[in-house]
């Protein structure tokens, strides 16, 4: 007889908070770990109101020498834009492994990439920070965001362009029925996959959300992200090993050890 398959979150229900079109591998995880996922995307993924600056700029793209993808949002949307065939003399670098999976899965390889998937790691490899003099980087990224990989880049004398390819937005959605049921002690945990991810469920939650989030588990991929969390008194604050396994693992054994 074969024994049943462990469910380490029977019981368990965790609130998903990433944009809607890359929730389906987590919350398949959730679920078959014998949890219930509960979906309330804080961010959402557009494209540029007006692309065609993009285009224009991604119709030069093979007089770049090197190429860097900050997210799976980048690559999808930057790919879009791109609308052609990848020219081969120009090297890819990504940021962390998920963005290198979703190069791989659309026919591209990735020449460098971090075992940690933050702007430093990437930095601190010998291909960028060996970067000769004048060289020429686009860095595929939505909208605004961190500044620290151009401005490493130009102070070792490297050209970098943006490819400022979607656009990341606070959705408008009632929080009223997650927070009734939050209070009756239907929520177990929080993901967050970015700090304006957890910015934005802050305001979306209101007060009344805001006192049930400081006292709820919160797993989030990097410690950027866990101190924002320490600064909105979030008193529990997990810091997970990247992906939606490693997401999984760390729910995992948090609440296994509560079992004790």
């Amino acid at each position: 007889m074969t024994s049943a398959p462990q469910q380490p979150l029977r019981g368990r229900a965790v609130l998903v908070t990433r944009p809607i079109h890359q929730t389906y591998k987590l919350v398949e995880l959730v679920n078959a770990a014998g949890g219930e996922a509960i979906l309330f995307p804080a961010l959402a993924i557009e494209s540029p109101e007006n692309p065609a600056p993009v285009r224009q700029l991604l119709a030069e793209l093979a007089s770049f020498d090197l190429a860097i993808f900050v997210s799976s949002n980048a690559v999808e949307y930057g790919l879009a834009l791109l609308g052609r065939s990848w020219p081969d003399p120009v090297r890819i670098a990504a940021v962390g492994a998920n963005t290198a999976g979703a190069l791989r899965r659309r026919g591209l390889v990735c020449d460098v990439v971090p075992v940690d998937a933050d702007s430093e790691s990437l930095l601190a490899l010998p291909e960028l920070s060996g970067l000769a003099k004048g060289k020429r980087v686009l860095i595929f990224r939505g909208e605004g965001g961190r500044e620290v990989l151009a401005d490493r880049l130009r102070q070792q004398g490297t050209e970098v362009i943006y490819a400022e390819c979607y656009r990341r937005l606070r959705p408008q959605a009632d929080a009223g029925a997650l927070i009734a049921r939050w209070e009756r002690g239907g929520l177990h945990a929080v993901t967050v996959m970015s700090g304006e991810t957890l910015d934005n469920l802050w305001s979306m939650l209101g007060e009344a959300g805001q006192r049930l989030l400081r006292h709820t588990p919160l797993f989030a991929p990097h410690s950027n992200i866990g101190q924002r969390a320490a600064g909105l008194g979030l008193t529990e604050v997990a810091i997970t090993p990247p992906g939606d396994e490693g997401l999984l693992r760390s729910l995992a054994a948090w609440f296994a050890q509560r079992a004790r």
